[in-house]
């Protein structure tokens, strides 16, 4: 019985890529959460040249005066902006004043200061998340590529989807820890970012589907080890008892040409009822199969 291995070791090494490649994409973006934030309108300054829907304007240069401001709320005019912002591991990126553009911070810096340590098990979780992962991959490679024996291929195998394996439970604690980061924030961060609405993001699903995309590879991995293992020892439990059928029949001075009949057949070799010799003498009636047997028939 042949040893196969490719369809399940490609399986695994492309598994692999795909779920570091989800993963560098969910790291390097910022995009984890997404939402608004109600901010009030700032007064708008310089000259008008077209409606400002962003700020409050009126004909004053007197902008500290209370009773304009109150004007303004009573005459309903729009007091509040949406602006949107979206969140990362590393960045906290906000629509500008004037709603064009960006402008980011570190998210380490949103975070409050006794949290801090949630964030930072984060980055350490998921780096250590990419370099196994990408460890796995390359003893995968290795092992595709022929350059040893299979004892040898086999022990990479073992050790890819032991890398791949850890480096799936790295990924989970490290998305865990920044969906609680996160929460902390909103819940305790500076009043200057506090979001009114907020939701995952798509980088928050490319590191959930790397991670899935992982254990897939690791088990996969796993799984031609395991059934190549499995094929050895069959292997090798029937060239044992090959060798002692043989050594039975060679201690017995059995004619060579029965030597075939137990080491070629595909039946047990309990099943066949052939007399041997006791003492030397053969016995009268041998139920040796011939081409009758088809027939149901039997030959002394």
């Amino acid at each position: 019985m042949g040893i196969e291995q490719g369809p399940r070791a490609t399986l695994a090494f492309t598994l692999n890529c795909a779920a570091f490649a989800l993963a560098v994409s969910a790291v390097t973006t910022s995009y984890w959460c997404e939402g608004t934030r109600k901010v009030a309108k700032p007064f708008c300054t310089g000259p008008v040249k077209v409606k400002q829907t962003y700020c409050i304007r009126f004909n004053s240069s007197d902008i500290n005066n209370t009773r304009l401001v109150q004007y303004i709320y009573e005459t309903g005019e729009e007091k509040f902006l949406m602006r949107k912002f979206h969140t990362g591991i590393w960045f906290s990126c906000e629509q500008a004043v004037d709603l064009v553009g960006f402008t980011c911070r570190e998210f380490l810096e949103i975070t409050p200061d006794h949290e801090r340590g949630v964030l930072w098990l984060c980055i350490v979780g998921e780096c250590l998340y990419i370099s196994l992962l990408f460890t796995g991959g390359m003893l995968m490679a290795v092992e595709m590529c022929h350059c040893c024996n299979m004892m040898n291929r086999l022990k990479l195998n073992a050790f890819a989807a032991l890398f791949t394996a850890l480096s799936g439970l790295f990924g989970m604690v490290a998305n865990m820890m920044f969906t609680t980061a996160f929460q902390l924030a909103v819940i305790m961060g500076p009043e200057d970012w506090k979001p009114k609405t907020w939701d995952y993001s798509w980088s928050y699903l490319l590191a959930w589907a790397s991670f899935a995309t992982c254990m897939a590879s690791a088990v996969t991995a796993l799984n031609h080890y395991t059934k190549t293992i499995i094929q050895f020892k069959f292997k090798r439990r029937n060239i044992e008892k090959n060798l002692r059928i043989k050594q039975k029949l060679l201690e017995l001075d059995i004619p060579e040409g029965l030597w075939d009949v137990y080491l070629t057949s595909d039946s047990d070799p309990a099943e066949l009822h052939i007399d041997l010799p006791v003492n030397g003498i053969k016995p009268l009636c041998s139920p040796v199969p011939t081409a009758l047997d088809s027939q149901g028939e039997e030959y002394c």
